[in-house]
């Protein structure tokens, strides 16, 4: 099946929205068809190494703001992975043949993997106090749902993106979002120590 792709720095996981501004020529096309025709695009990460093979399906959720000159601000959200069969040619845009990427293990993730995973990301809201609804650990794809509420670094996420086993990518996640949180609790520490030494001066 051949797809429009929009290769960016950023990487869309499964159920993650995230707004994006489009600017270019080519891109305001494969949006407007996209939203025209209720149809997705293929969001892939690129960076200086090049474009990944393996990239996400998005859906245009939200058109928030159209300009005169066919510029727009809309929020896309993550679907199904893909994997690059073959370039294809013919468009002002990227478009590829692509195929849907499955999980190589069909079994459920273990019991321990998906409660780490809930109680790292319980944990970090905790220590970003942040409200957050309950974690359902009984959801689908949990994995890309709890690193869609994150601000994580595109490597890492496009490094779970690539994992075909949702075991794997929960252990993922929980390393993540621990790794989140003791900077989040260093940081504020050194902010803390800073306000008191800055009043020593005075």
């Amino acid at each position: 099946m051949e797809l429009g792709l929009f290769p960016l720095g950023i990487v869309l996981l499964p159920t993650e929205r995230v707004p994006l501004h489009i600017f270019e020529p080519r891109y305001r096309e494969l949006i407007g068809e996209c939203i025209d025709g209720d149809e997705e695009f293929g969001l892939v990460y690129a960076d200086e190494n090049g474009v990944r093979e393996l990239g996400t399906r998005a859906r245009v959720d939200e058109v928030l703001e159209q300009f005169d000159d066919g510029r727009m601000n809309i929020v896309v959200e993550g679907g199904e992975r893909f994997r690059v069969e073959k370039l294809t040619r013919g468009r002002a845009f990227m478009t590829a043949e692509v195929a849907p990427v499955d999980d190589e293990d069909a079994l459920e993730p273990s019991d321990d993997a998906t409660a780490r995973a809930a109680a790292a990301f319980r944990a970090l809201a905790a220590a970003a106090e942040a409200e957050t609804g309950d974690v359902d650990e009984e959801s689908e794809q949990l994995s890309f749902r709890l690193a869609a509420q994150v601000e994580l670094a595109a490597d890492a996420k496009q490094e779970l993106l690539e994992l075909l086993s949702e075991e794997r990518r929960l252990e993922m996640v929980a390393e993540l979002l621990e790794g989140v949180r003791q900077v989040l609790i260093a940081t504020r520490e050194l902010g803390e120590r800073a306000k008191k030494n800055g009043s020593r001066l005075h």
